[in-house]
């Protein structure tokens, strides 16, 4: 359907019926319709900018492909007006073309020619992204999109996070690879006054020092073999907003001497130049090993650690929050039931209760990466054991070995239980764990440890 043909009957508005793409393309909200086949038949400029999505990447398209929202399968707002129901101010998320995930407001009605004929269904969208920042900037609070937990040191980080912010102090955040060192950065910069101007992220151990130096100092034409054009470094690209540099403690004594006159001046040397230039940066510094101990090695100077220092974060490791484990798990879930148009629900008992013994010594992140794989697997509406990485099984395993070389006292009497119940259900151990009231996973621990053959 060619959508210049569509009319809108707007006599009772305007006084007069007005081409569609006059009217649609002029309003704020994004707009887009639908044939009964749910393929996308017109899309507006709105849409597009809220989506990400141009119109003719769209038209075509079913619109759950492109207006990628948390509601599609669930509760199609169009399914409902194409059955008779309006629906009104539905609050949902979408994930737009970049990944991200932005909150809306949906409006939905069927859609009919001037003649009365119906067409299809219409579907307008209001993004409020924009709202929520000013919500969080009100409260001065976090969602569960930014940080999440409920473990007493989070919380305690998480309400002294405003007042970091304020302050304009750097700040050094410490703590295991995988932690979400990042996010906290990112969470002080978006409080902090410097919120509309950039954050740029420096991973120091991914680039050698001399590329470390050019990348963050910029350097100008000529300054060496290669040097085409002059290029701006990530200090004067993060001026008057916030550089966050990622694993500060592989940086070598050389780099840590320039980095201190920035943090003291305020200034620094692009390479070839022979002038200063002046920058105003908030430097956020992190690290996933001890720098006062390698302060005392000799390996990071004492006065860049004490500049760097002025406020520390701690962040626990994910073995020390576990009671966050199933939080996170559900965050997760729903961020990949977004991106990848799934309806998973949950996790099995029996998977939440490994992931929960299990240490995860790649924190977060490596958590992520389990149900990512998992949704790989998951055919189903619910994550089981066999879904998860056989990988993770292999490492959980190597760890009660490395804890079963200390000295435990014997349990012959459950060992005996246990081999009794595999031999009564013929080795089946979903039945033996029902039976003895424990997880299937604690039950194939449990055989490991007394070392049982059903």
């Amino acid at each position: 359907m060619d959508p210049e043909n569509l009319y809108l009957s707007c006599k009772s508005t305007f006084g007069l019926a007005v081409p569609c793409c006059t009217v649609l393309e002029s309003i704020s909200d994004g707009v887009f319709t639908v044939d009964f086949e749910k393929r996308i038949t017109f899309f507006n400029r709105a849409a597009e900018i809220i989506t990400g999505f141009k119109s003719e990447e769209a038209i075509g398209q079913y619109c759950f492909d492109i207006f990628r929202a948390d509601i599609c399968q669930a509760k199609c707002p169009i399914d409902a007006a194409i059955g008779g129901h309006p629906q009104i101010s539905v609050h949902a998320r979408i994930i737009d073309k970049s990944g991200e995930q932005r909150p809306v407001c949906i409006n939905s009605a069927l859609l009919k020619s001037p003649q009365g004929e119906t067409l299809g269904g219409v579907e307008t969208f209001r993004d409020l992204s924009e709202i929520e920042r000013l919500k969080r900037e009100i409260t001065r609070s976090f969602t569960n999109e930014d940080i999440v937990g409920n473990h007493p040191k989070i919380r305690e980080i998480l309400s002294l996070l405003p007042d970091i912010a304020e302050s304009d102090s750097p700040v050094l955040i410490e703590g295991p690879t995988g932690s979400g060192k990042e996010l906290f950065a990112r969470a002080i910069h978006n409080l902090s006054p410097r919120k509309e101007y950039p954050f740029i992220a420096v991973n120091c151990a991914a680039l050698p020092e001399t590329l470390l130096e050019s990348e963050l100092f910029g350097y100008s034409k000529g300054a060496f073999t290669g040097a085409l054009k002059n290029k701006p470094g990530r200090f004067l690209l993060a001026n008057k907003g916030t550089l966050f540099l990622d694993e500060i403690g592989t940086t070598l004594p050389t780099f840590q001497a320039d980095l201190l006159r920035v943090l003291e001046d305020g200034e620094f040397m692009p390479l070839g130049e022979t002038k200063s230039l002046k920058v105003d940066v908030r430097v956020v510094a992190a690290t996933n090993v001890d720098l006062k101990k390698l302060v005392l090695q000799g390996r990071f100077r004492e006065d860049l650690y004490y500049r760097l220092n002025v406020v520390k974060i701690n962040l626990p490791s994910l073995r020390e929050r576990k009671e966050d484990i199933p939080l996170l798990i559900d965050h997760f879930i729903q961020k990949f039931n977004l991106l990848k148009g799934r309806m998973i629900r949950g996790i099995a008992p029996d998977a939440l209760s490994f992931l929960m013994d299990y240490s995860f010594p790649g924190n977060i992140r490596e958590l992520e990466n389990v149900i990512q794989y998992a949704f790989i697997r998951c055919k189903s509406d619910l994550i089981a054991m066999e879904h998860l990485p056989a990988e993770l099984f292999e490492k959980a395993a190597d760890q009660k070995e490395l804890l079963s070389d200390l000295p435990t006292p014997p349990h012959p009497k459950e060992a005996e239980q246990i081999r009794s119940l595999l031999n009564r259900y013929g080795g089946n151990r979903l039945k033996t764990a029902k039976a003895l009231g424990i997880s299937r996973s604690t039950l194939w621990r449990k055989i490991k440890k007394y070392s049982l053959v059903a």
